[in-house]
């Protein structure tokens, strides 16, 4: 963060000026053993490298131009597959599928690395006390599905990135916005390093996941990853439209802290391992 400053790392993707508009650039790193689940095919690993890219370009409020695709093979049979979901996941959202370069790796590895464009792109910071909490989606699915809810294993192989969401709301003028890949609280407290006010969410306004018990699902729902939903913040006067399916889950605070149901709680979800 000192090579390269603290503002170049704080949002989901770089914001490049460019003439009257802003190119955002990400790129994403996926390895077989820590982020491909048991029981994904190789279709939904390519799939699943380009959609965790294209939701951190919808979260900036973008439209997706290009995705390139670097794929470290273990296997070469695996190739095709890999490469039929990866362009089938950028054809569903309008991206081209630009190349990207391949070689041999003991551990399959892929990169994905994505181009949008954005007049207004939504920071993460922006958030301003009083302002509503809002978020895209049903958060804890896919934690679900690895925990065994197998009706939501479709939520975790193949995540469906908010591209269509990210762009109404960034019209709409919301002031803040991420997206959701390591669950609730852990985002939250990326919004709050990115911000001088803190965040209260109550867990009666959690939307619940289907099937399972009221306290698992906001267990999940706060600490699961693998969603890659759209986490937000707006003026309680300025509602986004409603053509974006969402649900206000609480409010911009004063004190900068993360509290849920009125407690302050430490950062849990998760966290990559260090040791």
């Amino acid at each position: 963060m000192q090579v390269i400053g603290r503002e170049s790392v704080l949002d989901d993707c770089a914001v490049i000026p460019c003439g009257d508009t802003f190119l955002v650039a990400s790129t994403d790193m996926l390895h077989e053993s820590t982020d491909f689940p048991e029981g994904i095919t190789d279709r939904q690993i390519g799939w699943m490298s380009v959609a965790v890219t294209l939701s951190d370009i919808a979260a900036m409020g973008a439209d997706p131009w290009d995705i390139l695709l670097a794929v470290g093979l273990d296997k070469a049979s695996r190739l095709l597959d890999i490469l039929r979901g990866a362009k089938e996941c950028c054809d569903t959202f309008g991206t081209r599928f630009s190349g990207g370069d391949l070689d041999h790796h003991r551990e399959l590895t892929l990169v994905s690395s994505g181009l949008g464009a954005a007049r207004n792109p939504v920071r993460r910071s922006g958030s301003r006390p009083g302002d509503l909490i809002g978020i895209v989606g049903i958060p804890g699915r896919a934690q679900a599905a690895l925990d065994g809810y197998h009706q939501y294993d479709k939520v975790l192989f193949e995540p469906w990135p908010r591209v269509r969401e990210g762009r109404i709301l960034a019209r709409s003028g919301v002031t803040s916005m991420m997206d959701v890949s390591d669950g609730l609280i852990v985002s939250l407290y990326d919004l709050l390093e990115a911000n001088p006010c803190g965040y209260e969410i109550e867990t009666g306004r959690l939307p619940l996941i289907g099937g399972l018990p009221v306290e698992l699902s906001r267990h999940y729902a706060l600490t699961g990853g693998g969603d890659y939903l759209l986490l937000f913040t707006f003026p309680p006067g300025s509602p986004p439209p409603d053509e974006v399916d969402f649900t206000i889950i609480g409010k911009v605070i004063l004190d900068q802290a993360v509290r849920v149901d009125g407690e302050i709680v430490e950062i849990e979800g998760y966290q990559h391992d260090w040791s």
